[in-house]
């Protein structure tokens, strides 16, 4: 008899284009599965995320469960917790607010429930994302080669685990990969042999097999998906990068948020685009300078609101109240030199979206928040 029903399938709306994308990936290639799509709102996000939130609604058919810190309070969940910190604002070095306002709604929503949670980690990129501290929750990345998180594949590829390994190899269909396959399990990671190679290698051979193979191991472990005895995600062999993020958003009539559209600024005669790198509340500490310059000239209200936030010394940018950054001087310092790091980054990456040559700051940040 299949536990499928004591395990729940769930996946974050964060306003970014991967989880949005993903939410759509999933229902198309796995309409057996249902997940629950949920988003955590901190009150403080751009309208466009509320509006990619309800053409997300449509295009599922189903409800995304808004999830609100201080649900009782009388104020948004950001300002709620802003008093409660003494208006001490969130930085680099105390991202309360990602811990406060997404994390812990997330985690007392699904109590203590084992969950299978679907993150937005595309296959160009290099990073873990968010795992969960508690063991009833499991991340799954659909988008990757290696589907796997960091905790499991460390587990199941320690050289404690190699016979065990070696021999759900040897159980597999894999004809003529079999032996290959087999003699890597069996080898022991080492300096020269280092988990990561172990790790592609395996994939490399057989990445179906692979997968079915640590579904095995994870039959042994206390993990959510050992409680499942079927999960059609195990035959994903797909590899997502970002266009192609963009071209399920477009094709699925959902769109691209329209903050991730390049928008044409001129500076000494020179034209440059600028725009929103991430998603997330419009004055997280996370942006750029040139981001700060977008939100001013394109949500002149918003940056405002930010401003106001700015007190007894505490600003978003480390080095830069606000106040300073909106002067017209500083405004086309910032342009000139954004210009001229497009210009030099931007020769062979062609793209209608600035975000798609911004490789070095999309990883910026919280992965609860911008996926």
């Amino acid at each position: 008899m299949d536990n499928q029903n004591k395990v729940r399938h769930v996946l974050g709306i964060s306003g970014g284009k991967d989880s949005a994308a993903l939410a759509i990936y999933m229902k198309n290639k796995y309409p057996t599965l249902d997940i629950d799509y949920y988003t955590c709102d901190t009150g403080k996000e751009l309208d466009e995320t509320y509006r990619l939130v309800e053409k997300l609604e449509g295009y599922l058919g189903k409800e995304i469960i808004k999830l609100r810190a201080a649900e009782n309070s009388p104020i948004n969940p950001f300002d709620h917790l802003l008093e409660f910190k003494g208006n001490y604002l969130p930085s680099h070095f105390s991202r309360w607010c990602t811990k406060e306002l997404k994390l812990k709604p997330f985690e007392n929503w699904i109590g203590d429930k084992p969950t299978v949670s679907y993150v937005g980690i595309r296959g160009d990129e290099d990073r873990e994302g968010y795992i969960s501290t508690k063991s009833n929750i499991q991340s799954i990345f659909p988008f990757r080669k290696n589907l796997w998180s960091e905790d499991v594949i460390s587990k199941a590829l320690s050289n404690k685990n190699r016979q065990q390994l070696a021999a759900f190899f040897e159980a597999e269909a894999l004809t003529h990969k079999r032996n290959r396959t087999v003699e890597i399990a069996n080898e022991p990671i080492s300096m020269s042999f280092q988990q990561d190679k172990k790790l592609q290698m395996l994939m490399d051979l057989d990445t179906k097999a692979f997968n079915r193979v640590i579904f095995k191991f994870l039959q042994s472990t206390d993990y959510p998906l050992s409680k499942v005895s079927d999960y059609p995600v195990l035959d994903n062999d797909d590899i997502l990068i970002r266009q192609d993020i963009f071209d399920l958003l477009r094709e699925s009539g959902v769109g691209v948020p329209s903050y991730y559209e390049k928008i044409e600024y001129t500076v000494d005669g020179k034209v440059g685009y600028y725009a929103r790198s991430r998603s997330g509340c419009y004055f997280c500490f996370f942006q750029q300078k040139i981001e700060w310059v977008w939100l001013l000239e394109q949500h002149p209200h918003l940056f405002e609101l930010a401003l106001d936030y700015e007190k007894e010394g505490y600003t978003w940018i480390q080095d830069e109240p606000l106040s300073e950054l909106r002067k017209p001087e500083r405004i086309k310092s910032i342009k000139s030199k954004h210009l001229k790091r497009m210009q030099r980054i931007s020769t062979n990456k062609k793209s209608p979206f600035l975000t798609d040559i911004l490789d070095d700051e999309e990883s910026v940040g919280c992965a609860a928040c911008f996926i």
